[in-house]
């Protein structure tokens, strides 16, 4: 998933980042309301999570923004505050979760997992393409019988493809989805991570390659 989490507080985002990273999730921060809003109204983000007292502009508020503007993007709130009241606000604000402040990271992480199976476009618990799966759940590869060593990048590059089968993604839309705004990267890096992905697949027995290129348009997976 590619996730923004809008909170003032480093010593909150930073290990939230670290930890969902690791996850195989592309992640990005902004420290204030109006940053949050801008990165979501630009990027294309499949989560995010968002502190409720934020400077320049608060939680509710950008809540309520994201839902008039017909944001497909979950929300998951993260706050301090933990009456029935203040969730009910945040819920009817347009947030699809809320999490209460402290909180441990692996709960986080079951929220996150029970969002993506009720988003609108649920994943089948194993994603499979001919002889090719990936399980989200453990994060592994095999093709037939052998298990596939892959890097975090090529992982959710492979996962994207058998998100989107037949679907032709150009190298910038896979910047855009797969990479965080920060990182230096150009599509010769989109280049290399898919031909050593195609080498992996061809070392494990796949002699088709399943990711093809489409002149002059980008690649599709066939």
């Amino acid at each position: 998933m590619k996730i923004l989490i809008v909170e003032d507080d480093l010593r909150i985002a930073s290990p939230l980042a670290k930890d969902l990273r690791y996850q195989h999730h592309i992640v990005e921060v902004a420290q204030d309301g109006l940053e949050g809003w801008a990165c979501a109204s630009s990027g294309d983000y499949d989560l995010v999570l968002l502190d409720v007292m934020l400077p320049k502009l608060d939680g509710i508020t950008l809540c309520r923004q994201l839902l008039q503007a017909h944001s497909a993007t979950l929300i998951l709130m993260l706050t301090a505050r933990d009456t029935t009241q203040d969730k009910v606000v945040g819920l009817d604000a347009g947030a699809d979760d809320y999490l209460v402040k402290p909180f441990t990271l692996e709960e986080l992480s079951a929220r996150i997992r029970a969002l993506a199976r009720r988003s609108r476009d649920p994943v089948p618990p194993c994603l499979t393409y001919g002889d090719l799966s990936l399980a989200p759940a453990t994060q592994t590869v095999t093709f037939r019988t052998t298990v596939l060593p892959l890097t975090p990048k090529e992982y959710v590059i492979l996962e994207y493809f058998l998100r989107h089968p037949r679907q032709v993604v150009s190298r910038p839309a896979l910047l855009d989805k797969l990479w965080e705004f920060d990182q230096t990267s150009g599509e010769g890096t989109v280049k290399t991570h898919i031909t050593n992905l195609r080498s992996k697949l061809k070392a494990a027995g796949c002699l088709t390659p399943f990711i093809q290129n489409v002149y002059g348009m980008g690649y599709r997976l066939e």
